[in-house]
Parts: structure tokens; sequence; C-alpha cells
């Protein structure tokens, strides 16, 4: 089982409940909700921003698009999308665009989508397009406590209807 280092430790180290949910190979976080028959709103996906010249996590559900203005606004800070090489460098142990979002893990600053604390249980991307963690939305959400966290996400027009809910 492909497991990505950095996530295996970093929930080993904070002793967090998780199971593993395999499915088909996929290439994103929808994909993966679809693949693992977990509706969109509880997969947590991680997007890497250029923050001020550092790197910043925003975290968000798989059915929603962040909303770069909102959250330039709420931060006061210039954010862009980091590029594909950018994402590939600091996510070097990962699959092209599997990208954990655990920022702590992996040392960098995070943002979270309050619509999170909507669901009971997260699911998130392990790092191979192929794995899901299963969590308790508190639990992960402990794991960030200490980073900020807002309203800057919303439901992308393909996701629309696609599970029954937006």
């Amino acid at each position: 089982m492909a497991y990505e280092a950095t996530v295996e430790d970093f929930l080993g180290r904070h002793h967090l409940a998780h199971e593993l949910v395999e499915h088909a190979p996929t290439g994103s976080s929808l994909e993966s909700a679809r693949a693992a028959h977990i509706p969109p709103q509880r997969i947590a996906k991680g997007v890497l921003l250029n923050a001020d010249g550092k790197y910043l996590l925003a975290v968000t559900r798989a059915d929603c698009n962040l909303d770069l203005d909102e959250l330039r606004r709420q931060l006061q800070l210039s954010v862009e999308l980091a590029t594909r090489a950018e994402v590939e460098s600091v996510f070097d142990g990962c699959a092209r665009g599997a990208v954990p979002p655990l920022g702590p893990a992996y040392g960098i600053e995070s943002v979270w989508d309050e619509q999170l604390m909507s669901e009971p249980e997260l699911y998130f991307e392990l790092g191979d397009h192929r794995h899901l963690v299963h969590v308790r939305t508190r639990d992960y959400l402990a794991l960030l406590d200490n980073e900020r966290h807002g309203l800057f996400s919303e439901p992308t027009m393909s996701s629309i209807g696609l599970w029954g809910t937006a």
C-alpha cells in the first residue's frame, strides 16, 4: 500500500484515529469522491497558494472552488495560486495533484473553510490518488486548531446536483 510517509508520520505523532479507504485511481478530489462513493462535501482538499511570498495551504471541500478575492480580503494578503512546479516541489512525496490538506505536516501555514464543519466526518487525499483518509471532522480540525479559518469558497457549478446536494 502506497502510504505517503509525511502524512503517515504526522497522523501517528498526533494519534489521530483514522481509516484508509482504497478506491480506483483518480485525478482529482471530486473523482476520488465518485470512485469511493462519498459525497464530495465530505472530501477536504488542499490548494497551495503563494501569500505575500510564502506558501499557504487553503483547505476547502472538494465540491467547492476558492474565492481568491474573498480570501485576500479576509487575510489582508496578496494571494495567488501556486504553480504546478511549486506544488510538485512542496509535495514531492505525493502523486501529482494529490495534495493532503495537512499544512502543518509540511511546515506550511493553513487556512480552512468553515463549511468543513457542517459534516460529521471528512475524507482527504493521502497523497497517492488511490487512498482517502477517513476521520471525524472534529479530530481533523483539532489538527488545524491554531490555523486561521473563515468562509472563502463556493460550490462549483459542476458539482451542484451531482450528489443530490450542493
